[in-house]
C-alpha cells in the first residue's frame, strides 16, 4: 500500500517542538550568560580572565559550527540534540565543583560546542519542513522565540543566584535543556532528508564548499557585514553613552528602549519576507542599522542618543531571523545540515570580528570614527545584496505586485 500524502505544514505545528523548547532553551541560555564572568571572580579568576571566560564561549560555538553540521547530518537532528544536551550537562556538574578558573574556561568551550549542535540541529529541522512560502515566519518565530527567553533568563537566573549561589544558573540551563531536549526529542516528526544522507563526511562537506562557493562569496559576504554591525552595535551603544557622561543606569534604559523595538519586529519581518521576499528584510535592516551607526557621533545628548539607538534596534529588528532564512533557502535538500554548518560559521566570523574592527579602529582613531567605519561596512553590504544576491523567494509565492504598464 501506498504512504498517504503528508499533511500540509502549518506553523502552529511547530509550537510544542520546536518554539517551546527554543524558549526554555534560550532562558537557560540567558540565565547563565550574566553570570559567567562572576562565577569566574569567585574562583579567583582577574577581570581579564573572567572575560577571557565569555569570549571563549563564542569560540567553540565557532570552532564547532562546522563539525556541529558534520554531525547533525550524520545522526539526524534528534540524536544530535541528545548528544548537546549531554554536553551541557557536563559543563553544569563540572562548574559546581571546579575551583579551577583554567577548567571553567574549558567548560565554557564546551558549553559554546553544545550551544552550536543545537542551533544548528533547530534551523536543520525547521529549513527540511517549513515549506519556502513559509518559512520566513517559520524562522523569524524561532528568533523571535529565543530572543524574549534570553530577556526572561537574566531575572531568573539573578532570582536563583541571590537564592542559591551563582552556579545555580548552570544548573537551570541542564534543566531547561533536559527538558526542552526530551519535547523536541519525542516530538519532532522523523526527517529522512538530513538522515539519509550519503558519502562519508569529508566528501560531503568537500562538495558543500564547492558547489556553493558562490553562495558564500556573495550573500556569505553581506552576512559577515551585517555580523561585524550588530556586534559593534552592543559595544558602540554603552560606550557612547558613557562618552557623552551618561550613567550606567541611563545607559542600560536606553540599550533596554532599542532592545525593545528590536525584540517587537520579529513576526512581521517574517511576513514581509514571505510576501514580498527575503532582500525586502535584508537590504533594509543592513541600511538602517548602518545609518544608525552612522550618525552615533552627532548624538551628543540625551535625546539624539535615545533617537540613534532606537533606529539601530528597529534596523537589526528588520532583520529578524533573516540570516536563518536564507540559509534555509539556500541550502541543498541533500546535505542540508553541512552546508548550514559553513552558513553560520560565516555568520559567526562576522559576529566574532564586529569587536575587533572596533577596537582597531578606535585604537587609530576614535570611538566616533570607528562607528562610522563600522556602518560603512554595513553599507557595503546593503550594496552586495542589491547588486548580487538573489532573491530566494519562490515567484510563486510572492504577493502581487503593481501590473506594469501596457506597452
Amino acid at each position: 500500500m501506498s504512504q498517504p500524502p503528508a499533511p500540509p505544514f502549518r506553523i502552529r505545528d511547530l509550537g510544542l517542538s520546536v518554539y517551546l523548547p527554543t524558549f526554555l532553551f534560550a532562558v537557560g541560555q540567558g540565565a547563565s550568560i550574566p553570570f559567567t564572568p562572576l562565577i569566574a571572580t569567585d574562583m579567583g579568576a582577574s577581570v581579564a580572565f573572567a572575560a577571557f571566560t565569555v569570549g571563549v564561549r563564542g569560540v567553540g560555538m565557532m570552532v564547532f559550527d562546522v563539525p556541529a553540521g558534520m554531525l547533525v547530518g550524520a545522526v539526524g537532528e534528534r540524536w544530535a540534540m541528545v548528544v548537546a544536551t549531554v554536553l551541557l550537562v557536563v559543563v553544569s556538574a563540572g562548574a559546581a565543583v571546579t575551583q579551577s578558573p583554567a577548567q571553567f574556561a574549558v567548560l565554557m568551550f564546551v558549553m559554546g560546542w553544545s550551544w552550536s549542535i543545537w542551533q544548528l540541529a533547530r534551523l536543520t529541522y525547521v529549513s527540511d519542513h517549513a515549506p519556502p512560502e513559509v518559512r520566513g515566519r517559520a524562522l523569524s518565530l524561532v528568533g523571535g522565540t529565543n530572543r524574549i527567553g534570553n530577556f526572561v533568563g537574566p531575572f531568573i537566573g539573578g532570582l536563583l543566584a541571590v537564592q542559591f549561589g551563582l552556579v545555580s544558573t548552570f544548573h537551570l540551563q541542564a534543566v531547561c535543556a533536559i527538558v526542552s531536549c526530551a519535547l523536541m526529542f519525542l516530538l519532532m516528526r522523523s526527517n529522512e532528508g538530513t538522515e539519509g544522507a550519503h558519502g562519508s563526511m569529508g566528501h560531503r562537506f568537500t562538495s558543500v564548499i564547492t558547489e556553493n562557493r558562490r553562495i558564500f562569496a556573495t550573500a556569505g559576504l553581506a552576512i559577515i557585514c551585517l555580523g561585524v554591525l550588530r556586534a559593534s552595535r552592543q559595544t558602540v551603544i554603552p560606550l557612547w553613552g558613557e562618552h557623552i557622561g551618561l550613567d550606567a543606569q541611563a545607559v542600560g534604559y536606553v540599550f533596554g528602549l532599542s532592545g525593545g523595538l528590536d525584540m517587537l519586529l520579529f513576526y512581521p519581518t517574517g511576513v514581509v519576507m514571505d510576501r514580498w521576499g527575503r532582500k525586502w528584510v535584508a537590504i533594509p535592516c543592513l541600511t538602517v542599522l548602518a545609518l544608525g551607526m552612522i550618525l552615533i557621533p552627532w548624538a551628543t545628548t540625551l535625546i539624539p542618543f535615545i533617537v540613534v539607538a532606537l533606529i539601530t534596534g528597529l534596523g537589526n529588528g528588520m532583520g529578524s531571523g533573516i540570516v536563518m532564512t536564507l540559509g534555509a533557502d539556500f541550502s541543498p535538500p541533500q546535505n542540508r545540515a553541512e552546508f548550514l554548518g559553513v552558513w553560520r560559521l560565516i555568520g559567526d566570523i562576522g559576529q566574532s570580528a564586529g569587536p575587533f574592527v572596533l577596537s582597531a579602529v578606535t585604537g587609530i582613531a576614535t570611538l566616533g570614527i570607528a562607528s562610522i567605519a563600522t556602518g560603512g561596512i554595513g553599507l557595503v553590504g546593503a550594496a552586495i545584496t542589491v547588486f548580487f544576491v538573489a532573491e530566494t523567494l519562490p515567484k510563486r509565492a510572492r504577493a502581487p505586485q503593481i501590473p506594469e504598464a501596457p506597452r
